[in-house]
């Protein structure tokens, strides 16, 4: 094996950790424009652009994760398919928590009411992070997978 191979291998443990940091970043600059004073409008208008960021990376990881990390996971580590069935209904919900808030965005929701539904998102998708780091970093280590970074992890 050559240095480059080993460190392709290594790196989707590193990349995910990266992934999550900017996922993590991403959703404080959207809770940041809901909490800037400019009332409701200004709120609003500033979601708009930074949800549809925000929610499009989210969901873009979350959908290569499940087209193609989890199934090179499964295929290398059976034991692991309740793990992975475990993550991937964590995707289902926070694809639903996000269309939540789209849905509040475009009706132009209080900044309360946008305050509430980032919390859910903030609150489940730290659980899911820390878990799937938990299940998955050691695993991903010595993962053969040839493919880019951005299909597998989202384009971030």
């Amino acid at each position: 094996m050559s240095d480059g191979e080993t460190t392709r291998l290594v790196a989707w443990s590193q990349e995910l950790r990266e992934v999550h940091g900017r996922l993590r970043d991403a959703l404080e600059v959207v809770r940041d424009a809901v909490d800037e004073d400019g009332g409701a409008e200004a709120a609003t208008r500033d979601l708009l652009l930074f949800c549809h960021g925000f929610c499009a990376a989210l969901t873009g990881h979350h959908e290569g994760e499940d087209r193609h990390l989890f199934p090179a996971v499964a295929a290398a580590y059976p034991e692991l398919a309740p793990t992975l069935r475990s993550l991937q209904q964590d995707h289902s919900m926070i694809g639903h928590l996000v269309g939540g808030l789209q849905k509040a965005v475009e009706a132009s929701a209080t900044p309360d009411e946008l305050d509430r539904h980032l919390e859910g998102i903030a609150a489940i998708m730290e659980s899911h992070f820390r878990y799937e780091e938990r299940q998955l970093l050691r695993v991903l280590d010595g993962l053969a997978l040839t493919a880019d970074p951005a299909e597998v992890l989202g384009p971030l």
